[in-house]
């Protein structure tokens, strides 16, 4: 006997056929464009995840239009929840990506070691995703086993805490750069767009965390059951409305503000203390040893011996050509290479 005669429908709602199949063309235009602009910027090692975001995304939306016409292939409606749900991680990591490279561009701003910020960033989401996974297959698996339904909702909701904590971390991040350029007078509207786009990119994750947050209590108060088992659970449009809608938004602005036309694909391009001219650096160094680095990323123990750790290289601007491709900061500069000058040519041997 197959699944489908087993279980009438997995799904508490009558599930519609039509609009997942709409949202995954729509998540699929925006998946193209980001692959577009990651060849055009050539800034892969900067968005890529929000290409894999996108791809998983729309696998995702594409499954559970197959799955609502078969709600009750337990397989099926275990793929959508599971692809559905670890989409957003992903796609977040792309933002923490760029809070990276923000910091490599400002390394007289940055709060810690550039680098540390996408090991940080990148291995908690990684850890976030885990868990998401985990807990969404135990749970749309789950049956009339409440055990199951119940550890796999705790999972999911672990992970959205985690997920929450790292989003409020990002913002905090962002605001003490965005302060900090704002005090020294090194602002451009480069630095202004970027910061404003991960505050409102990360806003959006944050709801997208509450909603299923929201879902997980009700979840929790509505084990086994079948029917009326709350608002949420029991309408497929809030999951539209607060899983789609923030993360159609997410990756719609990556698409229309894509961070290749504000920052330089070499990260030991930065820009000068006078807000405009950029020049290409060695990259941030820290003299210390990589352990101490993630024991201590604030450097808290050179800051109480009132010498930093790391080179504060951009104090010394004329050891530094000056990039004479034009500037990031004045809108002349373009990761195109099309629009590449020849000198910029000649610096590509130490792009990353």
């Amino acid at each position: 006997m197959s699944s489908d005669d087993k279980v009438v429908s997995y799904y508490k709602y009558e599930p519609s056929h039509v609009l997942p199949a709409v949202f995954a063309g729509v998540v699929f235009l925006s998946l193209v464009a980001h692959i577009w602009q990651n060849f055009r910027y050539r800034f892969w090692r900067v968005t890529f995840w929000a290409f894999w975001g996108g791809l998983l995304f729309t696998v995702g939306w594409i499954l559970r239009c197959i799955s609502s016409y078969h709600p009750g292939n337990m397989n099926l409606y275990i793929a959508q929840a599971v692809f559905i749900y670890l989409a957003p991680p992903v796609y977040s990591a792309a933002a923490y990506n760029i809070v990276g490279r923000l910091m490599n561009y400002l390394p007289m701003h940055a709060v810690f070691h550039p680098d540390r910020v996408l090991i940080v960033f990148v291995y908690a989401g990684a850890a976030v995703e885990g868990i998401t996974v985990a807990g969404a297959a135990k749970y749309a698996a789950a049956g009339d086993d409440a055990a199951q339904y119940k550890s796999g909702g705790v999972l999911i909701a672990v992970g959205l805490i985690l997920q929450a904590a790292v989003e409020c971390l990002v913002i905090a991040v962002v605001a003490m750069i965005h302060t900090r350029a704002a005090k020294a007078g090194t602002l451009p509207r480069n630095v202004k767009t970027l910061c404003m786009s991960l505050y409102g990119t990360s806003t959006f994750v944050l709801l997208r965390c509450i909603f299923r947050a929201v879902e997980s209590f009700e979840m929790f108060g509505n084990i086994g059951c079948e029917e009326n088992c709350g608002p949420i659970l029991s309408n497929e449009w809030y999951l539209f409305a607060f899983e789609l809608g923030p993360m159609l938004i997410f990756t719609f602005w990556l698409n229309l503000l894509h961070p290749g036309r504000f920052l330089p694909r070499n990260k030991k391009r930065y820009l000068g203390t006078d807000g405009r001219t950029e020049r290409m650096g060695p990259g941030w160094s820290d003299r210390r040893d990589p352990w101490e680095t993630f024991l201590d990323p604030l450097d808290f123990q050179g800051k109480i011996k009132g010498q930093v750790s790391h080179d504060q290289y951009w104090l010394r601007p004329d050891e530094w050509s000056i990039c004479e491709d034009g500037s990031f900061a004045e809108g002349t500069a373009s990761n195109v290479r099309s629009t590449q000058t020849r000198r910029e040519k000649v610096l590509r041997p130490g792009e990353v």
